[in-house]
């Protein structure tokens, strides 16, 4: 390290006119105090210096009319620009007290006065900044009542302050142009480089021409994890990583041949090795210094540990918040699961059941029957349902991208790995996370996804850090499981895991009671979406819409139900039943079913309309009917008022 002139012997000063003092420089950092202000402020010298006086002494943030560093900062800039004293009047200014104590703020008046000692060119070189602390005063004065005479007592004892202050202030100034003179080559004080030295928040590693270790400050030791004297003398490839150690010789030589300053932000991909061998990324500032015995590099090294954490915290959400735009732009709720069979109770049931708990559930199922709405209700229902339930379909995805869309990669990790890339796995963390079709998860990755949900941690591609993820997991196929795992199609280790909770959802032609209010719902859905007003569903459709056993299950109803929305040019329903197989003519047993299901729901819309009919509250209305159709409905199924009433 290069040597300076020393500083100002201000403790002369705090010696021969005793007060609380702090001396800052130009940019407001404290760079001396007095013990009789740290003993004032309840703070430590070594806790001070070094730091900006308004990072140290804040105002109180429960205090909306504090305004001591709103004046103070006022006061300190008059003495800069003006180069004068500055009696400020009386602040109110609260203190920290240490944590020890509790770290609240107490509340204290003080009375400044600024005073500037000016260098040989004139210039603000230091500000002395002197306060009386006149709590006790002011307390005092405000009992009495005395407000005007403590004022005029205030201003006499500070302008007695700012005379004594001034003359002190010129024989430290004529005491620092001495020091200049003689030693002007040297511009700052040992004191004050050793301070900013070693207590800069980054590590900070000073080397010779030969490429070893001459000094380090603190932080060395708290990134690298040596002590000082086991690195002196070393050369500095001890705290590079090993895979460049080879190479950096060669890159210190050039830079050698050619030095120059090295801001931070260079856009280079650097690593710095502690002592236990783990590495941590990095940003580091070279610069070039000539000393009295001989060339030096300074080296400022700043640890990107948290400052990447965050980046990739707050790219997880901004995925998330993506992926749920793309995913789940419309919100479902249980109410979006519609229809009163007992099969469909049945799950419902389940549903209640298994959502209060935590554990793994296998939705079953044939295509088209609602898995992703069960899904999404267990979320809802459970714990978790703060946090994302994120969906994977391992049907959509091609094979070579799936373990990218599971686990995530870093860049890098392969050709075409530009950017970093969060996985599905860790976007749901502490939420729920859906795995569709499973059925089609390749043999290779079933390994990996079994060890996540077991372990409970993932790496993604081309990564050595080990992420947590706390996930529910549930699953869903239309496919036989069970038959897969005896032909070696799937893995039993992850069926088992899978197949904690299992729930089968029956096809609609085994709850063929529910296809008149799934019918009647998509009707409404799709009608409104298109701008149109369908009141009427011919009977003979609704029959037609009953009898055909929907292979597709409910996403084909709901297909065939647009399309006849689209075809419908008036207030009926007209569906092309053409294009549905039709069955044998049904028994008198299903035009009853289906004739009790009509009965059923009207009953139930005029109770939650508490028997209007009329109006657009009314239950004509919601059942998208004209009142006379409603009326001559009721009358054919034999309802009454008492039947709803």
């Amino acid at each position: 390290m290069s040597k300076t002139s020393q500083a100002p012997d201000f403790q002369t000063l705090f010696q021969c006119v005793p007060g609380l003092y702090l001396v800052l420089s130009p940019d407001f950092t404290i760079v001396a105090v007095s013990d009789a202000y740290l003993r004032a402020t309840m703070t430590k010298r070594e806790e001070i210096l070094g730091r900006g006086i308004f990072e140290v002494f804040p105002d109180n943030p429960n205090d909306p009319t504090a305004t001591g560093v709103r004046n103070l900062r006022a006061s300190l800039e008059r003495v800069l620009r003006d180069k004068i004293p500055d009696t400020m009047a009386m602040q109110k200014y609260d203190i920290r007290k240490p944590q020890s104590e509790g770290g609240e703020f107490e509340e204290r008046f003080w009375s400044p006065v600024n005073s500037p000692i000016l260098d040989s060119d004139n210039e603000v070189s230091y500000i002395i900044h002197r306060v009386e602390d006149v709590t006790e005063f002011v307390r005092t004065k405000e009992q009495e009542a005395h407000q005007e005479e403590a004022t005029k007592e205030l201003r006499a004892r500070a302008a007695q302050m700012e005379s004594e202050l001034f003359l002190r202030a010129r024989e430290v100034q004529e005491t620092n142009q001495r020091l200049a003179v003689a030693n002007r080559e040297l511009a700052q004080s040992e004191n004050r480089f050793r301070s900013l030295f070693e207590f800069s928040p980054d590590a900070i590693i000073v080397t010779d021409e030969a490429g070893r270790i001459a000094e380090v400050n603190g932080r060395v030791s708290q990134f690298f994890g040596y002590e000082r004297s086991e690195l002196t003398g070393q050369p500095v490839e001890i705290l590079i990583p090993e895979r460049f150690r080879k190479v950096h010789p060669a890159h210190r030589a050039d830079y050698g041949a050619e030095p120059h300053t090295r801001p931070m932000g260079a856009g280079l991909e650097l690593y710095g090795r502690r002592k236990d061998g783990t590495e941590f990324p990095a940003d580091i500032m070279l610069s070039p210094v000539n000393t009295g015995s001989g060339k030096v590099v300074l080296a400022v090294v700043r640890d990107l540990s948290e400052k990447i954490r965050a980046e990739e915290e707050l790219q997880r959400k901004d995925r998330e918040r993506r992926y749920l735009e793309d995913e789940f732009i419309t919100e479902h709720r249980f109410e979006d699961i519609i229809g009163e069979s007992k099969a469909l109770k049945a799950v419902l049931k389940q549903v209640e059941t298994v959502a209060a708990t935590d554990v793994t559930v296998l939705i079953l199922g044939e295509t088209g029957t609602g898995k992703d709405l069960i899904a999404r209700a267990i979320h809802d229902l459970s714990s978790r349902n703060q946090r994302s339930l994120i969906k994977l379909n391992c049907a959509a995805i091609p094979t070579g991208l799936l373990e990218s869309e599971l686990f995530g990669h870093e860049k890098g990790a392969f050709t075409g790995a530009i950017a970093q890339k969060i996985g599905r796995l860790e976007l749901a963390h502490q939420g729920t996370f859906f795995l569709d079709e499973v059925g089609d998860l390749p043999l290779e990755l079933q390994p990996k996804i079994l060890r996540a949900l077991q372990e409970k941690e993932i790496e993604r591609l081309g990564g050595t850090r080990t992420i947590p993820v706390d996930v529910r997991l549930i699953a869903a196929t239309n496919r036989d499981l069970a038959k897969m795992v005896a032909d070696r199609e799937f893995r039993s280790d992850l069926y088992y895991r899978l197949r904690v909770f299992p729930i089968t959802l029956p096809p609609l032609r085994e709850r063929r009671e529910d296809i008149p209010l799934l019918v009647r719902y998509f009707v409404d859905k799709h009608a409104r979406g298109l701008n149109r007003r369908i009141e009427t569903i011919p009977s003979e459709v609704m029959k037609a819409l009953t009898r055909w056993n929907w292979p597709g299950n409910i996403r084909e109803l709901e297909n065939f139900v647009e399309r006849a929305v689209i075809l419908s040019k008036g207030p009926y329903l007209h569906a092309p039943l053409s294009e549905l197989e039709m069955t044998s003519e049904p028994d008198s047993h299903e035009d009853a079913t289906l004739e009790s299901a009509d009965r059923d729901h009207i009953v139930r819309m005029l109770r939650e309309c508490r028997g209007v009919i009329a109006g657009k509250n009314g239950a004509a209305a919601r059942l998208g009917l004209k009142r006379t159709t409603l009326n001559s409905k009721m009358k054919k199924l034999g309802i009454e008022r008492k039947d709803y009433m």
